[in-house]
């Protein structure tokens, strides 16, 4: 949603509109994601009663869903893809490929046995 976007937003270091719209929802998550956890603690605190925690589940069910963790998807920093994606090297199967055969990769090497 562009009324989460920052105003000023350098996009020099972004590839796509997906790269910029899950940088968005990262942020929007940092957010909020103490206020989810304590509408999750109270929605499961069966001590509570039952008119109170129906509310906190009606608030939660009606945050937006940028503010869901689930939103948030792994991306490749070189070509924006979102399926295929090493997660330690943040990096598509082909970019980290061609970046590991080229030895810019610390650590990496081509496995032989």
């Amino acid at each position: 949603m562009s009324h989460f976007r920052a105003k000023k937003l350098d996009i020099s270091c972004f590839i796509n509109i997906r790269v910029i719209r899950d940088h968005t929802k990262r942020k929007v998550f940092a957010e909020h994601e103490t206020e989810r956890q304590a509408l999750r603690y109270i929605i499961r605190n069966t001590t509570l009663p039952q008119r109170t925690r129906a509310q906190a589940q009606l608030e939660l069910s009606q945050m937006h869903a940028y503010t869901r963790p689930t939103q948030i998807r792994n991306r490749c920093i070189e070509g924006g893809k979102g399926r295929g994606v090493l997660g330690d090297f943040r990096m598509a199967r082909y970019p980290f490929r061609m970046n590991a055969l080229a030895g810019n990769l610390p650590g990496v090497k081509k496995a032989s046995w």
